[in-house]
């Protein structure tokens, strides 16, 4: 289905975006390095967005992910509730999103662990991949999503690692001991 309407909005870490159809999201956007390099990347993904107002479960939508991104999760306290578009998104891609949008907020789990939870051993790599193509964030939050060895991973938003540590210092992620950065 192709996008109706795009809006920005305001949130702790900056001018996110949002595009949707009638039925439900097509693309969720973190912020970029400045408000034209973001509307390039939604533009990327919808050439024919046009701004315009949120119909109301997309409003839903803005308010669950600035709550979300200000420390107070939703209820119910993740975004699984909301509806995405997968046309375009390729099968396994789907699979990977699925399983990242099961991981509540603070907790996480590593490439290789969701890859075996997929039924995929040894699709780390793809799974770190799926993520990277991600056009869901946070929705889909692929943050929650570590490296094993280096115990954060990447992350491909604007602002890298320090981004995706944000996220999940404002989440209170807890890994390997009391807290992520304990």
């Amino acid at each position: 289905m192709s996008t109706l309407a795009y809006a920005l909005f305001t949130t702790p870490l900056g001018t996110c975006g949002i595009s949707w159809n009638a039925q439900a999201l097509t693309g969720v956007y973190l912020p970029e390095r400045d408000q034209a390099s973001l509307l390039a990347r939604m533009a990327r993904r919808s050439p024919e967005l046009t701004e315009g107002p949120p119909p109301p479960f997309v409003q839903e939508a803005i308010t669950a992910i600035t709550a979300l991104l200000e420390g107070h999760p939703p209820e119910p306290h993740d975004l699984t509730h909301l509806p995405l578009d997968m046309a375009g998104v390729p099968p396994f891609h789907q699979r990977v999103y699925e399983l990242a949008r099961s991981i509540p907020p603070g907790e996480t789990l590593t490439y290789g662990e969701v890859a075996q939870r997929l039924g995929e051993p040894g699709a780390a790599r793809a799974v770190g991949q799926a993520l990277g193509a991600n056009p869901f964030a946070p929705v889909v939050p692929c943050h929650r999503v570590l490296g094993a060895q280096t115990g954060t991973g990447g992350f491909s938003a604007h602002g890298g690692l320090q981004t995706k540590l944000k996220m999940l210092e404002i989440e209170g992620a807890r890994f390997g001991g009391p807290g992520l950065f304990d």
